[in-house]
């Protein structure tokens, strides 16, 4: 952990159904283990992302349709050393290379922590005129989500999406651009 913290942080906290199962995740999600830890309670410090995050076993209060967390990775390479990582970590996986959500030309990986929360960690490569319509569908509960049913586990047996390019859109995004606060991307 970096001693040197960038402020503001972000600071989230949600309950979670069973502590045991939620920290193993995480530890294989975030390659750490929390900063604190207490037979109902965890918590996590991060640097990158600059997040603090916390979980509080409390089954009853565990909420559907939380909706989704995720972070914005600067580089395309950035995002595949994670994805590689998370891979290496056994967790189940939907990869979505090339597509168009929130009007935004992005690749990003999805995973899902054991009470369902869905996050996205993704590239920004350009904003786009195009939204998929796989994110209008009544099965997708938010823009940049994918479907709740859709079962991540076997993200490689899935067909392929076709990919549309940048240039298709007439969209130009140079290596390294990446997303500005206010700029319409996720």
């Amino acid at each position: 952990m970096n001693t040197t913290a960038v402020f503001p942080r972000m600071h989230v906290s949600y309950y979670v159904s069973d502590i045991t199962k939620t920290v193993a995740f995480y530890n294989a999600f975030f390659g750490q283990e929390p900063a604190k830890q207490k037979p109902d309670y965890a918590k996590y410090v991060l640097d990158s992302p600059s997040l603090i995050i916390s979980f509080v076993q409390n089954p009853e209060r565990v909420q559907a349709n939380f909706g989704h967390l995720g972070f914005q990775v600067e580089t395309v390479d950035q995002l595949h050393q994670r994805l590689e990582a998370i891979k290496a970590n056994g967790l189940p996986i939907l990869e979505e290379i090339g597509t168009n959500c929130c009007y935004a030309m992005q690749d990003k990986f999805w995973v899902t922590d054991p009470d369902g929360v869905q996050w996205e960690v993704y590239y920004f490569h350009a904003d786009a005129e195009f939204n998929d319509p796989h994110y209008q569908t009544q099965e997708a509960s938010a823009c940049c989500m994918p479907p709740a049913q859709a079962d991540i586990s076997f993200a490689a047996e899935e067909p392929a999406k076709p990919f549309v390019s940048l240039s298709s859109l007439g969209i130009s995004a140079q290596e390294g651009e990446t997303c500005t606060p206010g700029s319409g991307c996720c």
